[in-house]
This record gives structure tokens, sequence and C-alpha cells, in this order.
């Protein structure tokens, strides 16, 4: 566990979580350490599978980089129904850790990507047609264990079967979708929410440039490199995030935080590809006030927890 800034008393104590292989937290989650200080925060780094930590003596317990929890899916989401004052809450965490969820928002009309799925120990049939496809499974972090497979190669052909033998030999589900073109030149745009006084509000948006070039081959580190700029979210864009963010159980209120991940689909309207309410990297270094406004949305749920 690395402390930042040791509590006194009087302060409030919020924890940022982690994992092991990033325990000093992600680079751009750093940013927001001096905002918090200079509200008068004090800031533990933790990582979230750590059996020495009191996780009754924070205020506020925070999902930042808990990376590596794919792999122990059941054993996190045990951890987070531990966690009084843990965001975003312990069911959101159960609910958004397996991407079945898309099947929901498809169901309440959200524009998602088409996605089929594959239980463990399921037959699979190619897709006889050609064409380009996506495969990964239905619980992962930071791009693990996702391939781009063109079918009408018999080569890629092999290996997406591989992959889906892999994965469920591993019991995990595997998701298959069309592979967007969109993406190879409008790259993909992240929306990114913050909470506030009146609710979680939009606060920057991000383009990732295109990240799948080819089959998955097995590990290969905690996540996958990003390319990313600035971006500014146009009006369709943002009426999806409205409308995908309308659906989460619960309600958005309990939400510290979210980002929703679009591409643009064949006709060229925005496509929901992930909706990421659990640790999600939150690109505050790629917006002017982003820091000021994470440290805001958590000092909000401070004050309600208060």
């Amino acid at each position: 566990m690395t402390t930042h800034h040791q509590s006194t008393r009087g302060e409030p104590r919020v924890a940022l979580v982690t994992c092991a292989d990033l325990a000093d937290l992600d680079p751009d989650d750093r940013l927001v350490l001096a905002p918090l200080a200079a509200r008068g925060v004090a800031v533990q780094t933790v990582v979230w599978d750590d059996p020495d930590v009191d996780w009754s003596s924070y205020d506020l317990v925070v999902l930042r980089s808990p990376w590596d929890y794919a792999l122990r899916r059941d054993e996190f989401v045990s951890w987070a129904a531990t966690v009084p004052t843990l965001v975003n809450p312990a069911d959101v965490v159960r609910w958004n850790t397996d991407k079945r969820y898309l099947a929901e928002l498809s169901a309440a009309g959200v524009p998602t990507v088409p996605t089929s799925w594959i239980g463990p120990g399921e037959s699979w049939q190619l897709p006889t047609e050609t064409g380009e496809y996506v495969l990964k499974p239905a619980v992962s972090a930071g791009s693990q264990d996702t391939g781009r497979y063109d079918l009408a190669d018999p080569e890629h052909r092999d290996l997406a079967a591989a992959h889906v033998r892999r994965l469920s030999g591993a019991g995990r589900v595997t998701m298959v979708q069309p592979y967007l073109r969109a993406v190879d030149t409008e790259g993909e745009t992240a929306l990114l929410f913050l909470a506030g006084p009146e609710g979680l509000a939009f606060s920057h948006a991000i383009r990732k440039g295109p990240m799948l070039s080819g089959p998955d081959l097995g590990p290969d580190g905690l996540y996958k490199a990003e390319e990313i700029t600035a971006r500014t979210a146009r009006p369709e864009q943002l009426a999806v995030a409205e409308q995908t963010l309308a659906t989460v159980p619960g309600g958005t209120r309990q939400l510290l935080y979210a980002r929703v991940d679009l591409i643009p689909g064949p006709d060229g309207e925005p496509v929901l590809v992930e909706l990421e309410l659990t640790e999600p990297s939150l690109f505050i270094g790629y917006a002017d006030g982003a820091p000021d406004r994470l440290a805001t949305a958590i000092t909000t749920h401070l004050a309600r927890n208060a």
C-alpha cells in the first residue's frame, strides 16, 4: 500500500483502488491527487486484494485501476460487496463486469454493436460469410484476450476457432462481434461523465485510435497500449450516451463516473461498444479542468456519505 497523503484527524479519508501491478496508480489517475489535497482530502492508494486493509476506515473507496480482476471476477465481486463506501457501488460492479449487460441495453433500445455469445462448452460454427470479426471474453479489462479475425483468411479462421476453444476451456464466455471498419479512420470515441452537485454530468471526450491489428495469440500484459487524443463530442454521440446511461440499473445518481464508448456503425450513426462503470481510464489529462472535476465528483460523494 502506497500512502500519498497521511491522514490527520478531521480530514476525510479516501482510498483509490488499484492492483499490485499498478501499486502507485496509473499516471493519469495521479493527476487527481493535488486537487484532492487542495480540498483537504487525505488519499491513500490501496491494492484491492490486500488482505491487511481495513476498508471501513475510509470515508470513500474509489475504484480506479484494479485491472487484474478479469480472471478472478467472482473474488472481485465478492470483495466489492464487503466495502461499505465503494464507488461505483458493488451492485453496479456485479452488473457491469460481465459484458452480457450489452444484451440488456440492446433489448432496451440502445444502439449497440451486434453481439453473439458462446458459453463454455457450447459448440460454435464460424460464420460462412467472409468479413472481419472481433472475439473477446465477456469478462475482461484493458482489451486483454481480444483479437480481430479476417474470415476470408484460412489461417485466421483456424486462429479464431482456437481463440474460442481457449476461452471456453478456461470457463469463460466469448463475445463475437463484427469488426466495424469506421474505427480504422474515425477511431473510437469515449465520453466521460463525472458526478457533480446536480448528478452525473458530461465532462469531456477523447478519441482512441484503432487497437486491434490481428488475432489474439495469448497474454501480452495487463492492458494494450492506446493512442489517445482529445475530441469534441458531437450531439448524436451525446444523445446515445444519455440514452445508454438512462438504462443503468438503480439510476445514475449512485455513480461517481461513467464512460460511454462509441464507434460509428455501418450507417455512420454511433453505436455502443461498452459502458464502463467499474474501472475505466478517465483520461483526465486530456481535458482542461478534468482533474478538478474528478476531485469535485469525489468530494460530492463524500458529502453525500457524511
